[in-house]
């Protein structure tokens, strides 16, 4: 009987196990938030500050004075103006305790067209595509429960299931931004009074996914909350959500070649789903460092508490995350940049396959359904893109 249930359990990892939704992510979906403040704050605080030319008491000026354009055209002093865009294509190499998943994982693309009205004021549409493979869904024994019981009735090893599960995962975002650049007070004397630049940014999120094992090509899947006091929900759009957002970003470091922001998003949901609990402000917080050993190679790290609230969450999960890369401009508009990221909740159990759940005897693969802990996800990332210079920044 227990070698029965064994197999039966490791077959159910396969046909409902494989789809089972990732609890969180380790992306964070504001970076372009930032990304567009950084632009304006590093444009702002790089612009000369306006001259002044002092006479002597009683003098008469016969010619006033002369605004001559820089070299290379007029300096940004603020949001890139006009039409901008960029466009690339990337690829990701998953790390960590993922069973024998070590090749690449599909390729993605990410686009960004913006209009700036004025160096203060701009509109940007992102679309985004993350992929990610989760730790502990093909590794470790987890106990199997037989539904309305509170001990376990067997163990399963998820490592000697043949052919292992393929819960290789890609996010979808939409975000629409509207940018707003303000200046906060004076400080300085004469020609080097400058203001502190603010960036305050709106935004809305749309995030949609597909499991690459899910029978119906999206994210609607059986899970169940925990194994021994819960019923197993269906027809649910596990990974599906909407977030209004406003982040502002200030600056806090600016040498020649070092630059710094801080950022916070208190954020909700546009609506609860699935065993959503409440929908109260979620607090995002991002700090960006940055340093450009020459003009054309920037070399940046951005840790971030983060939180993530999907239908498959009864309350926020709490985000802590890195991205450490380096971009490097090829061309006039082209470029190409590698990250390295990582994160997961630390408000979960166990990453990965908590337990399974037998709804009834005989245990057939339809029967079987997870409880998924918390997700951490480790890759490396490919980008090679195009874009408008005045939005890649370097």
């Amino acid at each position: 009987m227990l070698r029965f249930l064994r197999t039966c359990a490791a077959l159910a990892v396969i046909a409902t196990l494989g789809p089972v939704p990732a609890s969180a992510d380790p992306t964070g979906v504001f970076g372009t938030a930032v990304s567009g403040a950084n632009t304006a704050i590093k444009n702002a605080q790089n612009a000369p500050s306006k001259q002044v030319i002092h006479l002597p008491d009683g003098t008469v000026a016969q010619v006033p004075p002369v605004s001559q354009q820089p070299v290379g055209g007029a300096q940004a002093v603020g949001l890139p103006t006009g039409f901008t865009y960029t466009l690339d294509l990337s690829v990701a190499k998953p790390f960590g305790n993922i069973g024998g998943m070590t090749g690449w994982l599909p390729g993605g693309v990410d686009a960004v067209a913006g209009y700036g009205f004025n160096p203060t004021t701009r509109f940007v549409a992102n679309y985004y595509e993350v992929q990610h493979y989760p730790v502990g869904f093909n590794s470790g024994t987890v106990p199997l429960y037989l539904q309305g019981f509170a001990n376990p009735i067997a163990s399963v090893d998820l490592g000697s299931q043949q052919p292992q599960i393929n819960v290789t995962t890609k996010d979808r975002f939409l975000l629409l931004n509207f940018e707003k650049l303000f200046t906060l007070g004076k400080f300085g004397q004469g020609e080097k009074q400058r203001g502190i630049p603010i960036v305050i940014t709106p935004t809305y999120v749309a995030r949609w996914s597909k499991i690459s094992d899910s029978p119906s090509n999206d994210d609607v899947l059986a899970f169940q909350p925990n194994a021994t006091n819960s019923f197993p929900l269906y027809g649910v759009h596990t990974r599906t959500a909407q977030v209004w957002s406003v982040a502002v970003t200030l600056p806090f470091l600016k040498t020649p070649k070092m630059f710094g922001t801080f950022t916070v998003a208190p954020s909700w949901l546009g609506h609860i789903a699935g065993v959503n609990q409440e929908n109260h402000a979620q607090l995002y917080q991002i700090l960006y460092l940055e340093y450009t050993p020459t003009t054309s190679t920037r070399i940046f790290f951005e840790p971030q508490s983060s939180r993530d609230y999907l239908p498959t969450d009864p309350y926020a999960q709490h985000l802590v995350a890195y991205f450490l890369g380096a971009s490097q401009r090829i061309g006039k508009i082209e470029f190409v940049q590698v990250v390295l990221n990582s994160g997961g909740p630390t408000n979960r159990g166990a990453y990965g396959v908590n337990a399974l759940v037998c709804q009834q005897l005989p245990c057939a693969p339809n029967q079987v359904v997870p409880v998924v802990g918390g997700l951490k996800a480790t890759q490396i990332q490919l980008q090679f893109g195009i874009g408008s210079p005045s939005v890649i920044q370097f």
